[in-house]
């Protein structure tokens, strides 16, 4: 018996949230008292999960995998599963996985918890503690399968070092035509810049901004806080920002440590996909903009007054 856990990467490198699935796997491992298995697709180097706790990490290297395959990948973690006895699987809640993890609960029989905040509080009968209803609500949910998966959610158990001396062990799989019968045809991606993924400050407008050339002072503000930029889909829509940037319950959902809104109202998709980070700010002229009513802080005022104030502030807090 042991704990499997998913890290994820992209371009032969780990994502943040690799890391935060692993410290939450370890947890897990230590309650069943058993040990942790993390799995890895296409990463030349491993050792940088033992400081999380993987004490030993199955690697599997693909050529056909340049790009995420979600039914290739349930096949792989299905085999690694059936290899290493693994009773629990423990994954992020991306998009990706959203798509992933249904067909790894099929091909294991296994339940399957998304968007799970929480240590199980307890393994007999084993319970978790999930966000529902659009964030607005938390379940304790029972997963009564004799295999089960978990699906983190971002930025909800943070990333704990626990140091281990782990081993890698190269894995072939098997995998058949039928793994690929979906294929990725063009893959665009946006580089030298925070993800809105990984982001730990995530800056977004909207209409307000009146159109695209003002968008430079929302860039400027990003790169003083280290932020991934976004947008409201209205502005991916007409074209102002890339669709990649749009966030929302129609777009990326955003599980931020700190969410600066900026001159988007808060229509309800928007709210419902933003509603897991943890600190919102809204700047916005209108005071009875839905937004006021989510957000933890706000400024009624105008955005091309009030940005440029910010910045001003922000960089002289930075060089004092």
């Amino acid at each position: 018996m042991s704990v499997l856990v998913f890290a994820d990467a992209a371009n032969g490198k780990f994502k943040k949230s690799a890391f935060e699935v692993v410290s939450y796997g370890k947890k897990v491992a230590e309650q069943l008292g058993t040990n942790l298995v993390a799995l890895t697709i296409n990463v030349s180097s491993n050792e940088e999960l033992y400081k999380y706790g993987a004490e030993k990490v199955v690697s599997v290297s693909e050529n056909k995998l340049a790009t995420f395959n979600a039914k290739a990948y349930a096949s792989i973690i299905k085999q690694v599963a059936d290899a290493e006895n693994a009773t629990v699987i423990v994954l992020d809640s991306s998009i990706d996985t959203l798509y992933l993890a249904p067909l790894v609960s099929v091909s294991l029989d296994a339940g399957y918890a998304s968007n799970v905040v929480a240590l199980p509080s307890s393994t007999a009968p084993f319970t978790i503690k999930r966000k529902v209803f659009s964030n607005k609500g938390f379940a304790n949910t029972v997963i009564s399968t004799d295999k089960k998966i978990i699906g983190v959610a971002k930025n909800s158990f943070g990333i704990h070092e626990n140091p281990v001396s782990g081993t890698v062990q190269n894995m072939e799989v098997s995998l058949s035509d039928g793994d690929f019968t979906v294929k990725s045809e063009k893959v665009e991606k946006v580089s030298g810049k925070v993800t809105i993924a990984d982001a730990d400050v995530v800056v977004s407008a909207g209409r307000g901004l009146k159109g695209p050339e003002n968008w430079g002072m929302i860039e400027e503000l990003a790169n003083v806080l280290g932020a991934a930029t976004a947008c409201s889909k209205p502005v991916s829509d007409l074209g102002w920002r890339p669709h990649g940037e749009h966030v929302g319950q129609t777009g990326k959902p955003v599980a931020s440590n700190l969410y600066i809104a900026i001159g988007i109202s808060g229509a309800i998709q928007h709210l419902a996909g933003v509603n897991a980070s943890k600190v919102k700010v809204v700047i916005n002229t209108d005071p009875e903009a839905p937004f006021f009513k989510a957000a933890d802080y706000g400024i009624v005022g105008d955005a091309f007054q009030v940005v440029p104030e910010l910045i001003t502030k922000l960089k002289a807090f930075k060089e004092a």
